[in-house]
């Protein structure tokens, strides 16, 4: 049997097929996109949430042994995460931005833009745990 006519037999899909395929692919993903914008967003918000969130738990901890709120993330045992600008994986720098001895408001910072409008995602806690969005993105 000769090989040559073997493989002339077999169907497949021409080069044209596979194209009109992948660009049919390409088009219902750019029409999903918008859609799936807010869901990205949302779970990049829970990143901040969750890390201000353990901020606030250490700050009272701090609180209740020290009778004062502490002004260094390192004081109540909080590790930042590598950033992505870094090669890490956080998308939030974590700040302490005052503490005296009643009183703290510590922020995380986007350091990605991410729907690329030039501001950056900023959200805040105080010392009654409320978490709030300061700067929109």
């Amino acid at each position: 049997m000769n090989m040559n006519h073997h493989l002339k037999d077999a169907s497949g899909f021409s080069m044209v097929e596979l194209m009109v395929v992948l660009v049919i692919i390409g088009i219902l993903v750019l029409l999903a996109l918008p859609r799936l914008e807010p869901v990205v967003s949302k779970a990049k918000e829970t990143e901040a949430k969750l890390m201000l969130k353990q901020v606030y738990t250490l700050e009272k901890s701090y609180k209740y042994e020290n009778d004062v709120y502490s002004n260094s993330l390192s004081d109540i045992g909080f590790e930042q995460d590598s950033l992505v600008t870094e090669g890490g994986r956080a998308r939030y720098r974590i700040s302490i931005v005052s503490a005296d001895a009643n009183n703290f408001v510590a922020e995380a910072t986007a350091v990605v833009d991410f729907n690329g409008n030039g501001r950056f995602n900023v959200w805040i806690v105080d010392q009654t745990g409320d978490i709030k969005e300061k700067v929109p993105d």
